[in-house]
């Protein structure tokens, strides 16, 4: 079933989902928040779109041309239903494309800022598929891997330019072993912890192509999502655009 949602506590945007795919969620608006934006940022490409929460939120915080790449083309009916009812045809591009070869169709060197909130899980043996097709393509890795993402975003990036990524912890050695693999030098890590005394479940990493061949990663503050009394932090609190009081009346 289709519906309409607000975009968080950004009550000027909707978003339309579908109650049977994959939704977003946390992962996607950490991740938006956390990407360096700056006044030399004209190009920003998102891989993995999924219904384009990313894209939109981008918005809130740059004019620049945002391109959204998503393989399932249900996802892009989605957004680009979100997309003329929010007035955001000038500024977001919907690509109803495959992330690996994207080069091809894109061009090399021709954006400031990659994005991606990936699949998190390889496949394997004892892979606890979905039964429906669309969310389990979501959360596994069936039609790209993470090599293919790394790859595809150093050839896109301009030199200087900014790859920033949502993952698991316990994949991180990987990333870091691909983003040099590819040229792509770390340069920011953000643990998140669901709570303050548990174990991270993911990290925000962000890395730079062609710069700072010394390594100069800088490990920030912890993102924590709710407090002892099971609430929101003030950090997500800002994150979403909610004051305590609007957190209490939307749940």
């Amino acid at each position: 079933m289709i519906v309409s949602n607000d975009l968080l506590g950004y009550k000027k945007y909707v978003i339309y989902q579908d109650t049977e795919m994959f939704s977003f969620s946390t992962d996607s608006m950490l991740l938006a928040d956390f990407a360096t934006i700056n006044r030399k940022t004209r190009k920003i490409v998102d891989f993995c779109s999924g219904n384009f929460p990313i894209p939109m939120y981008l918005t809130l915080r740059t004019g620049a041309n945002i391109v959204g790449i998503e393989i399932q083309k249900a996802s892009c009916d989605l957004a680009l239903m979100s997309i003329k009812e929010n007035g955001l045809d000038n500024q977001i591009e919907v690509l109803n494309e495959n992330v690996i070869g994207i080069h091809n169709k894109m061009g090399v060197d021709c954006c400031d800022l990659v994005l991606c909130n990936p699949p998190f899980f390889k496949v394997g043996e004892n892979s606890n598929l979905n039964e429906r097709e669309e969310v389990s393509i979501a959360r596994h890795e069936i039609l790209i891997t993470l090599e293919d993402i790394i790859k595809e975003a150093a050839i896109i990036l301009r030199q200087g330019g900014y790859f920033t990524m949502v993952h698991r912890p316990e994949r991180m050695a990987e990333i870091f072993i691909l983003l040099k693999k590819y040229q792509l030098e770390p340069s920011r890590l953000r643990f998140v912890y669901p709570k303050r005394e548990k174990e991270a479940n993911h990290i925000l990493i962000e890395a730079r192509k062609g710069v700072n061949k010394t390594p100069n990663l800088k490990i920030l503050p912890p993102l924590i999502i709710y407090d002892e009394n099971n609430q929101w932090t003030n950090d997500i609190l800002k994150i979403y655009n909610y004051s305590k009081e609007e957190w209490f009346l939307c749940f």
